[in-house]
């Protein structure tokens, strides 16, 4: 089963996260299928960049988002793209 969730990069008391599809089995920073966002929580405000439509592709194919990506998107929805 695939999950959703964050990997730790960054130095050491100054962490960077990136958002990536894993097997649930793997280890937090172990190979992962896709990187689908980055989030920076030491920035004032935090940064966060997610791909939200790979993020739906993978939701609609069976990959649970964990607790913390989920309100990662929940803050943060798609914007729409603009209409000229």
């Amino acid at each position: 089963m695939l999950a959703i969730r964050l990997a730790r990069f960054g130095a050491k008391k100054k962490p960077t996260y990136r958002v990536v599809v894993i097997d649930k089995e793997r280890a937090r920073n172990s190979r992962s299928v896709e990187v689908v966002g980055h989030y920076n929580p030491v920035a004032k405000p935090a940064q966060v960049q997610l791909d939200h439509e790979r993020i739906n592709y993978w939701l609609k194919n069976g990959a649970q988002p964990s607790e913390t990506v989920s309100r990662l998107l929940k803050a943060n929805p798609a914007q729409a793209p603009a209409v000229a």
